[in-house]
């Protein structure tokens, strides 16, 4: 099997090992992997904020450089929802219409591909390790990838999920709203950190970049002991194919 890979903003930015770690995720189960260089944004940034002109060009963009039938893969279930749902209201009437319907049914959130098309089930070869999950709002509720994602980590043997009491609440990350509405994004994270903080745990797992950014900033100038990280890197440690322990 061959596949695309589109490594989001975040993740060539800020989460260059991460994208690495997800495509090993895939080499391990057999699939090439293609990475197109001259890749950019999704539109989603451009998109919430109304500039759907320019939003449409990017997504033009995307449906050219994404050429072909092979599924691609999205290591986020925030950019995911604006490819595979979002670019169908922002075409809908246009004349490319139908070339965006047809690049939406390829976009598939790396989890939900790992989950859902390759039935993956991992040998845990961590030790035994107590975890909590966020939630991203566009995984949750646009991509709904979240059940893919929960099905990956509860099938490590040596890994307790312990589920947060108010996990479909946004952390205030949301784009451009932390910029925007910067006081209320401060007390919509500070909520999320009093719920990880309420269960015993040594990780806060989470499989969009941005929320991690947000969540993990905040907690380290809490001084907070609660350890974070990416979805994809914590598999990739846990299975054995990333160098680092999670202790």
């Amino acid at each position: 099997m061959k596949v695309y890979f589109f490594s989001t903003c975040l993740g060539g930015i800020a989460y260059s090992d991460t994208c690495v770690n997800a495509i090993k995720l895939l080499q391990k189960e057999g699939v090439e992997v293609v990475f197109k260089k001259d890749q950019t944004c999704c539109g989603q940034p451009s998109y919430n904020s109304g500039y759907y002109d320019e939003s449409r060009k990017v997504a033009l963009y995307n449906i050219n450089l994404f050429e072909g039938d092979y599924p691609i893969i999205v290591p986020s279930g925030s950019c995911a929802g604006m490819m595979k749902h979002d670019y169908l209201e922002l075409f809908e009437g246009h004349k490319d219409y139908k070339r965006a319907e047809d690049f939406c049914e390829r976009i598939f959130e790396l989890s939900e591909f790992l989950d859902k098309k390759l039935g993956v089930r991992y040998e845990d070869k961590g030790m035994p390790i107590k975890i909590t999950w966020h939630s991203n709002c566009h995984a949750l509720r646009v991509a709904k990838s979240i059940e893919s994602s929960k099905s990956l980590l509860r099938s490590l043997k040596n890994v307790e999920l312990i589920e947060l009491e108010r996990e479909e609440e946004c952390c205030g990350f949301g784009g451009t709203f932390s910029v925007k509405e910067p006081e209320i994004s401060q007390a919509m994270v500070n909520e999320k950190i009093a719920d990880i903080h309420s269960k015993n745990i040594d990780y806060l797992i989470a499989g969009d970049a941005g929320c991690l950014l947000n969540i993990s900033g905040a907690m380290e100038k809490m001084g907070s002991k609660v350890k974070t990280e990416h979805l994809y890197d914590f598999l990739a440690k846990r299975v054995g194919i990333s160098e680092g322990d999670l202790r």
